[in-house]
């Protein structure tokens, strides 16, 4: 534990003497100590495009790699290969392996990148054992296991980020800036969500579609096979963070407001029982499978300042994908669908939509003029350099953007909008995880250029 603590100070100091070494040799600060190291756990499709991210950085070291699927471990080293970077040492004797390589190995960070149900251990473990941590979405699929991450993070003083990158959409963060700026007035109302149609990742020709991977912990196939097993056991909200995470910011969530209580309803379930049959017959053997997810899953949350959230959960029937995103105040409105905006006094006619394009060059956030070309190329349409960045730039020393009170807001609407519905869509009540530091804590998100 002491060799942990003291590389981790010196990057600590490192980082806080980037100024005076921003003018100095940067030979000064070469040495391979200096740098930031990262376990990944999970070398999926995922893992393997922000493995590329975070190797594409002189300032970050992957030294080892957590996974039981031995495609997928190839695929990663390749990635290593390309890069020009050293092999990473590999862990992969069994689905607990991550457990001795967060025990034995010193460092920094990790990444998950795993099926959902492993995201909570794999981050409670690397906590306990003095480790930063990033993981995909959701952190927990439970309210007992948010205040676990909570607790486990404020007694280790660890970070468990929620790598929501949707927050980082250029679009979004332009918004952001709008809602900043006072544009729209005092909000009112916002809306996001998951509508995807994912029958073809669910199942391919009736069958369970065959991606290349497998389950932490059961021979399964694949982000198919673990993903639907979600549509076979939960009625809910099953993925609630691309919507919710957004908005989020532009509400002062966990910073001068917060989520208070949620009603959630679902439609029947039809859309992968008539996948299935269409794709295969009437005759197939999955046409028998019950299906508790509703087709279509809305939820409505109230905040303690007034302002409403609309969540949809649509990713069982043919449509175009879209997030659903709409911001709207005392001033005017904003809807992603049609790329469209209305202010009142300063939109050309009155009742009337106008184009968003100049306003997103108007109000494009400072970050992303700033790295624009880094991000060029970068995962979901760059925005997976951007919450790559911000994971790095925590562990060097800065305040977090995202932290775990973020990270279980987001992550327990699941649970609480299946509760709901269990109720007949009665009114759940949201934890206060912060426990009344909502009041004082102030906005962090998207405030600063650099950062």
């Amino acid at each position: 534990m002491s060799n942990k603590y003291n590389r981790r100070e010196f990057i600590k100091t490192t980082a806080v003497a980037s100024v005076a070494a921003s003018m100095m040799p940067t030979s000064i600060f070469g040495t391979s100590s200096s740098k930031i190291q990262i376990g990944v756990i999970g070398t999926g499709f995922r893992g393997q495009g922000m493995t590329r991210l975070l190797l594409n950085r002189a300032d970050v070291d992957i030294p080892v790699i957590c996974d039981i699927d031995d495609r997928m471990i190839d695929r990663v080293l390749n990635v290593f290969e390309k890069a020009g970077r050293s092999m990473p040492k590999i862990y992969k004797e069994g689905p607990e392996d991550f457990r001795n390589m967060v025990a034995n190995e010193d460092l920094d960070g990790v990444y998950i990148a795993t099926p959902w149900r492993w995201h909570h251990p794999m981050a409670m473990a690397a906590m306990e054992n003095d480790i930063h941590v990033g993981t995909e979405v959701p952190a927990a699929l439970t309210v007992k296991e948010c205040w676990e991450l909570v607790r486990t993070s404020e007694n280790t003083g660890k970070l468990c980020m929620i790598m929501e990158n949707v927050n980082y959409r250029r679009d979004i963060m332009a918004v952001l800036n709008m809602v900043r700026q006072g544009l729209f007035g005092e909000l009112l109302h916002c809306q996001g969500g998951y509508q995807h149609d994912l029958r073809h990742v669910k199942f391919n020709n009736g069958e369970r579609a065959y991606l290349g991977g497998v389950e932490f912990g059961e021979k399964a196939f694949s982000e198919a096979a673990w993903r639907t097993q979600h549509s076979v056991d939960r009625n809910g909200d099953l993925y609630p963070t691309h919507g919710l995470g957004p908005v989020s910011p532009m509400l002062d969530i966990n910073r001068g407001n917060r989520m208070v209580h949620l009603t959630s309803t679902a439609t029947q379930s039809r859309g992968l029982h008539k996948y299935i049959v269409d794709q295969g017959s009437p005759n197939h053997p999955n046409a028998d499978v019950k299906f508790s997810l509703g087709d279509i899953v809305t939820t409505v949350i109230k905040c303690e300042n007034g302002q409403t959230i609309m969540l949809s959960h649509d990713t069982n029937s043919p449509r175009p994908y879209s997030l659903n995103f709409r911001v709207q105040g005392t001033n005017g409105i904003w809807m992603k669908d049609n790329k469209s905006i209305y202010i009142e006094g300063k939109s050309p006619q009155s009742h009337r939509w106008e184009s968003d394009e100049k306003y997103m060059k108007e109000y494009d956030h400072p970050l992303w003029k700033k790295f624009e070309e880094q991000a060029s190329g970068a995962g979901h349409g760059g925005m997976d350099y951007f919450i790559a960045r911000a994971f790095i730039e925590t562990l060097k020393g800065a305040d977090p953007v995202i932290d775990v009170y973020d990270a279980v807001s987001m992550s327990v609407i699941s649970p609480l909008s299946e509760k709901s519905i269990r109720r007949n869509s009665t009114s759940v009540k949201i934890p206060d995880f912060t426990r009344g530091k909502w009041k004082t804590n102030q906005p962090i998100f998207g405030l600063m250029e650099s950062y």
